[in-house]
């Protein structure tokens, strides 16, 4: 089957829409028409290390509906909507214990995993694409897929929405639901309000009496934060964090969460905690966090890193649709929509904050 993709052939070089040739399902596969996928930072980040010499597809957010499936595929049928996700095994020790994201056999499902034999999924112009990036390689028209990373949502979901649910939304959101579990009364200082910093910023705002504090460098995003409940929205550049943060909790806030990756800002993070509070770090970054040890030690703080919101996709991304559908958890104020066609303006538009989540649809 040919459709078109958004292909990357040098990690220098701008994206290029091209045809391609997908096969059809094999034993396992699901064949998914894509109508969205959103563009991470891991996409970005990926690209950038990807090898200049051969076409990568990227991808990891999609969504869409399923066209058709291989032999030994059980769990969906064609015509069903689906958001895709994560792989994981699920048979080793993580999997078994509800920890998906932390599969022993992660790295080798997700970073590019090949088929069993020597059929390519992909090719263009007769030539294999490095693809099955996250079981899906979803900046694609058609994606191949597995029965672990795709999820049957209700038909009535806009996918354009839900794409963002298989990692940045699920990350940001899982974090404060599924690791810190805030409760009445907690402060939340939440730090990069990007698409995961938003989507803890919309997570905790569905817990009562809960105050939230978020520090970012861009004016257009803090002021988007107080529109969707932040208590507060400070700009690093205007003095110590910490201090400030300090202050409007009345001694350090009870929970934290780091979407940077920039060690000086999980360092502020730490600091600005209060005594038994946890930060959670789920920005991927280089280089050690200033952190002082006798303050760790001697007011009992936490630091913790996360993947994927610690979730479950198959129960967790459900359950966020379904505060969407309550009117809890407007994702639809972090989403722009842009056709594929368009990613160079969509790449430009995030690099510049304009936006906040583009979401490339086919």
């Amino acid at each position: 089957m040919r459709t078109t993709a958004v292909l990357s052939r040098d990690p220098k070089a701008d994206f290029s829409i091209e045809p391609v040739d997908i096969d059809e399902p094999r034993s396992g596969e699901i064949l998914v028409r894509i109508t969205a996928a959103g563009i991470c930072h891991t996409d970005l980040a990926t690209r950038r290390a990807g090898a200049a010499d051969r076409p990568i597809l990227l991808g990891h957010e999609g969504a869409g509906v399923v066209e058709a499936v291989g032999p030994e595929v059980h769990t969906v049928r064609p015509g069903d909507p689906v958001v895709l996700t994560f792989r994981h095994c699920g048979t080793c020790a993580n999997c078994a214990a509800d920890r998906p994201a932390y599969c022993l056999r992660s790295v080798a499902l997700n970073q590019f995993g090949r088929r069993g034999h020597d059929a390519p999924r992909l090719t263009v112009d007769g030539a294999p694409i490095l693809d099955g990036f996250f079981g899906q390689s979803s900046f694609a028209g058609y994606a191949l897929t597995t029965q672990d990373n795709t999820i049957v949502v209700d038909p009535a979901v806009d996918l354009a929405l839900a794409a963002p649910l298989g990692c940045g939304f699920q990350t940001g959101a899982g974090a404060v639901l599924n690791v810190l579990r805030l409760e009445p009364g907690a402060w939340l200082a939440v730090y990069g309000a990007g698409a995961v910093g938003m989507a803890a910023l919309l997570a905790a705002r569905t817990i009562v009496d809960v105050g939230v504090a978020v520090v970012e460098t861009s004016a257009a995003r803090r002021e988007l934060a107080l529109e969707l409940g932040a208590d507060a929205a400070l700009d690093p550049a205007d003095g110590d964090t910490v201090a400030r943060i300090r202050e409007l909790t009345g001694g350090g806030a009870t929970h934290a969460l780091d979407t940077t990756g920039i060690p000086a800002v999980l360092g502020d993070a730490v600091a600005a905690l209060g005594i038994g509070a946890t930060v959670v770090a789920v920005g991927l970054g280089l280089g050690t966090p200033p952190i002082d040890v006798s303050d760790i030690v001697l007011r009992g703080k936490t630091i913790r890193g996360c993947l994927e919101g610690d979730s479950v996709p198959a129960t967790f991304v459900p359950q966020l649709l379904d505060l969407h559908a309550e009117g809890r958890f407007p994702v639809e104020r972090l989403i722009t929509r842009y056709a594929h066609t368009d990613i160079a303006t969509a790449l430009a538009d995030q690099r510049e904050g304009r936006v906040v989540k583009p979401v490339l649809t086919w």
